[in-house]
């Protein structure tokens, strides 16, 4: 197999996971926890470790990175709990690593109160230049429930100190169908973050599965967590329809299922994924993804880190030292991913380029039979607003036969 190429106009995206956090959420099934900050410096060394051969790795897949970075994302976890040493750390090792632009866009995922002065400083100067903030609910006694550790009016003082310290761009993320909540208290979180003047806002319905302790209360008809106060999923998900009117009606539009912002305030970062440019992920749980190029016979390349804390430290087998699960794509898979991936956004995915891009197999995709909830406008397919609040349905749907091959 020859070695794929990354085009000249391709840029990189880059992820580090830092899954440490003070308390962990009843409804998180991320691969997060309170491991200790004894364990973090070790973390760091071998999250470290892991950019140095990156670059080496990819080469042994037979793929190449692209010379540039324009993205790049710290998530978790809580990574506004790093110190400042531990920020020169990693913000050392990406340029080392990796040529990033000067005009990159740099995001932190935080936590309210949990980002002392002193961190707030290192990170400004790393060049960090948007902070995401998990507030999740501005209403005091739904954030209790979960185990979030803020009020909401910490949160509004969390936004302003960020607004008066020069931070560039910020977003916030709510969840809708938490315990306890009603319209009007959903109503009221939504409200305030128009209010707070942040130019981005994530909108989750709440997942109740397996990997959470709140899902595991739900599943098994338990209580605790507030499991029994959760509100329908049928008034959920008006909810979340609602707050799409709400926010669009105030200037933050919808671009993706979960996404909305002002003018100018979309996530670069995040549109790789939907858009599926390639990107490396560094840390416990994080993905990668390189892209093989336009040859029929291309296939491009995703890998995953270990999801437990004790294999991703431990010694790896055979994949330079880590544990990694590597998956090869091939066209009709990825075509799929395409349409998964594309459909997410407000604006769809263009036939033409799709067909540009993969061909016959576009044409062995069943687009009918879902009147309301895919729409064709001129060259461009795309979820209706009912679609979105069943998109995996549609996604299904939209599956290739294998008999297609």
């Amino acid at each position: 197999m020859k070695a794929m190429h990354a085009t000249a106009s391709e840029t990189l995206g880059i992820y580090a996971s830092i899954p440490f956090c003070k308390a962990k959420c009843s409804f998180c099934n991320f691969a997060s926890g309170v491991f200790g900050s004894g364990a973090l410096p070790g973390y760091l060394e071998r999250l470290c470790a892991e950019m140095q051969q990156a670059r080496a790795f990819a080469e042994a897949l037979e793929m190449q990175l692209p010379e540039r970075a324009d993205s790049v994302y710290l998530g978790g976890g809580t990574p506004s709990l790093l110190e400042p040493d531990a920020v020169e750390q990693l913000f050392g090792e990406l340029q080392a690593n990796f040529a990033v632009d000067p005009n990159a866009e740099i995001t932190v995922e935080c936590a309210p109160g949990q980002v002392s002065s002193r961190t707030l400083e290192a990170l400004l100067r790393a060049g960090v230049n948007r902070l995401s903030f998990g507030v999740q609910s501005f209403v005091d006694a739904e954030c209790a429930a979960t185990g979030r550790l803020h009020t909401g009016n910490a949160c509004r003082q969390e936004l302003a100190r960020m607004q008066q310290a020069g931070v560039a761009r910020l977003g916030l993320d709510l969840v809708v169908g938490l315990p306890h909540q009603t319209e009007a208290s959903w109503r009221f979180s939504v409200e305030q973050a128009i209010e707070s003047g942040v130019e981005h806002v994530s909108i989750y319905l709440l997942e109740t599965d397996e990997d959470s302790r709140l899902g595991r209360e739900v599943l098994t008809g338990g209580t605790r967590y507030g499991a029994g106060s959760l509100p329908e999923e049928d008034r959920a998900a008006d909810w979340y329809q609602a707050a799409c009117d709400w926010l669009g009606a105030a200037g933050i539009a919808q671009y993706e299922i979960s996404n909305f912002a002002r003018a100018g305030g979309q996530s670069r970062h995040n549109r790789k994924y939907w858009e599926r440019a390639p990107y490396l992920g560094f840390g416990l749980d994080a993905h990668s993804m390189l892209r093989g190029g336009q040859d029929p016979q291309a296939t491009d390349v995703r890998w995953a880190n270990a999801k437990e804390m004790a294999t991703y430290m431990g010694p790896g087998l055979g994949e330079r030292g880590f544990h990694r699960t590597v998956d090869r794509v091939d066209r009709r898979a990825a075509l799929e991913e395409a349409l998964f991936t594309g459909l997410r956004l407000v604006e769809g995915v263009s036939l033409a380029a799709l067909r540009e891009q993969f061909g016959r197999w576009v044409d062995e995709v069943e687009f009918g039979g879902m009147d309301g909830l895919l729409a064709q406008n001129g060259d461009r397919l795309q979820l209706t607003s009912a679609g979105r609040l069943v998109s995996n349905e549609v996604f299904q749907r939209l599956l290739l036969e294998p008999a297609g091959v």
